[in-house]
């Protein structure tokens, strides 16, 4: 199933979309996907405790690309391709790995295939985090990001690029890396809110922070907007699920409108089933086609047995 494709063509596209878009679809932003207002609370703890809490599953999926709308003017033609993800816990951090292909087709231009391979790694307290992405046209490097960034006590941090050279940001108090956003959404919606708005840095791009302002909306059942698969975990997809819109401001830019925005059905285990991304001059969505339970190697989730004031386990 997925083991087939990770050794095939994923997606990604730049050229006029922005890198964040699918990442944070993972998120985001798992990716789709963070502390509520409780920002440096979580950072000061463990996220690990959060996770388990809200009962987030460690997955690996794949999704389809399609553009699915355009606008007066646009020149695009067609957007068509792939996106594998893969989330899962290590023994002292979250790992995420974004394989990302897509063929971009143009009203006036020749045709190109862009490639890209994301990775990241988050520590459970939230306080460090580090990526490396490459990037390909027609099979060509074009672009390569490796850093680091870090919070401190404060809740401000630093964000520094070891590729390219000479590039950093500075992060405003209360920022968040990836896994901790995706837990203040999953704490937002728990808690019956209805609207989160926090800073991020993922470093998919070289445009440092930005904000995110997320809307909670109605449960939904998230299964039913996917076509019936083998492909498909279906106990990963029974989580319950909710419609969230979220629109992004990077902080580098002084203008009010949203840089694009992002329809979501987003489980309370973490899944992304179904995103929809919302442009200047066009829409694409991303659809799972494909998912599937990861291990947890170092029991980071499991859940600690009860023991008694002596240390043993109780009945």
């Amino acid at each position: 199933m997925i083991e087939a494709l990770k050794e095939g063509q994923f997606c990604m596209f730049r050229l006029s979309i922005p890198r964040r878009t699918l990442f944070r679809g993972c998120l985001i932003l798992l990716g789709s996907a963070v502390c509520l207002q409780a920002g440096m609370a979580h950072a000061a703890g463990n996220l690990a405790e959060s996770v388990r809490a809200l009962g987030f599953k460690p997955h690996k999926a794949l999704y389809d690309i399609r553009l699915s709308g355009t606008k007066s003017g646009s020149q695009i033609v067609n957007i068509a391709g792939q996106m594998f993800y893969e989330w899962q816990p290590v023994c002292d951090a979250w790992t995420s790995d974004h394989r990302f292909n897509i063929l971009y087709e143009y009203a006036d231009s020749p045709p190109m295939r862009i490639t890209s391979d994301f990775s990241t790694h988050e520590t459970f307290d939230g306080t460090s985090f580090s990526f490396s992405s490459r990037r390909r046209r027609d099979g060509e490097v074009f672009e390569e990001l490796r850093g680091y960034a870090a919070i401190d006590g404060d809740g401000t941090g630093t964000a520094d690029y070891t590729m390219p050279e000479g590039v950093s940001f500075a992060l405003p108090q209360g920022a968040l890396f990836p896994m901790a956003h995706s837990i203040g959404m999953a704490e937002a919606i728990k808690a019956g809110k209805t609207f989160y708005s926090a800073v991020i840095f993922d470093g998919s791009d070289e445009e440092g922070p930005v904000e995110i302002n997320t809307f909670i909306g109605k449960t939904v059942d998230g299964s039913s907007v996917l076509e019936d698969s083998p492909n498909l975990d279906k106990a990963l997809l029974s989580s319950p699920a909710h419609e969230v819109r979220l629109a992004f401001f990077p902080l580098e830019k002084d203008t009010a409108a949203a840089d694009y925005e992002m329809n979501l059905v987003f489980h309370d285990n973490g899944v992304i089933s179904d995103m929809e991304i919302e442009y200047d001059d066009f829409t694409i969505t991303q659809k799972l086609i494909a998912i599937e339970p990861l291990e947890d190697s170092c029991n980071a989730l499991r859940i600690p047995e009860k023991t008694d004031d002596d240390g043993a386990k109780k009945g």
